[in-house]
């Protein structure tokens, strides 16, 4: 069991017994400067020891919870926290759910132009502010070293550069077999959900479903089989070629040559081990101008009922600054857990100057890579809070099926699929 395991498993026990302790010991004065935070994210407990032996006053129990979004509101038998910390905060009842987060920026103890613009606007509503951007993680291509002459610098990489660069790269033998192949779109369905979220398919919140652009996610089903049987002859050709050649993880196959690009994200990438980096460069799957961040981005917001307004406004705060992410980042480096983790609550910083001038002191393959401010887009809109399960058993089957040109049966429609998940699963 791997460092990074071991260590979460025994904060975790250790921050879901405090709470019990301390109402034992009978010490109300202490009760009274403590915080409980919920997360998704391991590292905040991590985190939270940080915070804990350096804060003379206010004291943060940590409680992790695997689904956080389904998990608020609480439930009436459990004991509300002060804080949640995690993905997919973001849908209709955030107002209803969080205070507004303005007084921090009020009180001067965070600076709203630090942070990504679009990622504050998205944990707004109505021009008020409730869930502060923490982190973020971004698409990406990445491709052989060795290879770089076949690309230009730019460091944005739209789905049509790849369609072609990578086509120029296939090769057959005499069998009409592929024996080199640039990209496959069926070799990764998060790359084609991914292009839809590009092509504006506008997936969105709809009571606990979703709704999305029918017209525009046709369009970039059709891209996809296009560029299937135009430059790869078939699904079938592309996912023959994996099978074969492409068994072995993304930053491992394309140094066997067979392979040109292969697509991943950030909260990956950044984790392998660090002797690969050498051989392998990468770029930002763009339509060009921006690239639109993961939907997983970690938001931060304090509970309505909240008793500690200061010590969580003091939490959060000190959770999203500069120096603070500094030392984060450089004892994650030194104990060893960047190996496991990416980044800050594994990902991008929310300040943008931690990641153009931090970030590259532990991660030397960004400097220079490191997108403008202005490009970083948020997803489309709000998420159910069983988003991940609607994504991966919903979306990215009808995705998987809709763009194989192989695929003989009838197409199951996402309201037929929308249907079956209700009733298996709600």
């Amino acid at each position: 069991m791997n460092v990074l395991m071991n260590f979460t498993r025994l904060s975790l026990k250790l921050f879901v017994f405090l709470p019990l302790l301390t109402i034992l010991a009978g010490c109300s004065s202490e009760q009274d400067n403590e915080i409980t935070v919920w997360t998704d994210r391991a590292e905040i407990v991590s985190y939270a020891e940080v915070f804990n032996a350096n804060s003379r006053n206010t004291k943060v129990i940590v409680i992790y919870k695997d689904r956080l979004a389904q998990s608020i509101p609480p439930e009436r038998d459990e004991l509300p926290p002060d804080i949640a910390v995690g993905s997919f905060l973001k849908n209709s009842n955030m107002d209803k759910y969080f205070a507004p987060a303005d007084s921090i920026f009020n009180s001067n103890q965070i600076n709203p132009a630090s942070l990504y613009p679009s990622l504050l606007a998205y944990g707004s509503k109505n021009n008020i502010h409730y869930l502060l951007p923490v982190s973020f993680n971004l698409p990406m291509i990445i491709y052989p070293a060795a290879k770089k002459s076949l690309l230009d610098d730019n460091i944005l990489f739209t789905a049509d550069k790849i369609r072609d660069t990578a086509a120029s790269f296939n090769a057959r033998n005499s069998h009409d077999i592929y024996t080199n192949m640039g990209f496959g779109p069926s070799w990764n369905t998060d790359f084609i959900y991914a292009l839809a979220k590009m092509n504006d398919s506008q997936f969105q919140e709809k009571g606990t479903s979703f709704t999305w652009n029918e017209k525009n996610l046709d369009s970039t089903v059709s891209y996809i089989r296009e560029w299937t049987s135009g430059k790869n002859t078939s699904t079938k050709a592309e996912k023959d070629f994996e099978f074969k050649y492409l068994y072995t993880p993304d930053y491992r196959q394309i140094s066997f040559g067979r392979s040109l690009f292969a697509y991943t994200e950030t909260s990956s990438f950044f984790t392998i081990p660090s002797f690969y980096f050498e051989d392998i460069g990468y770029k930002w799957l763009s339509d060009g101008k921006s690239i639109i961040a993961e939907d997983s981005i970690v938001m931060a917001g304090i509970l309505r009922g909240c008793t500690n307004i200061e010590g969580a406004q003091e939490f959060i705060s000190w959770l999203i600054s500069e120096e603070t992410q500094k030392t984060l980042l450089e004892r994650t480096q030194k104990m060893h857990l960047d190996k496991q983790t990416f980044g800050i609550a594994s990902g991008f910083s929310s300040i943008a100057s931690v990641n153009e001038h931090v970030f590259p002191i532990y991660y030397n393959n960004l400097l220079g890579h490191t997108p403008e401010v202005k490009s970083i887009r948020p997803p489309y809109s709000t998420f159910p809070p069983r988003w991940q399960s609607l994504r991966e058993r919903v979306i990215i089957p009808y995705l998987r099926d809709a763009t194989n040109t192989d695929l003989t049966e009838k197409l199951k429609s996402m309201s037929e699929r929308i249907s079956d998940w209700e009733k298996q699963f709600n």
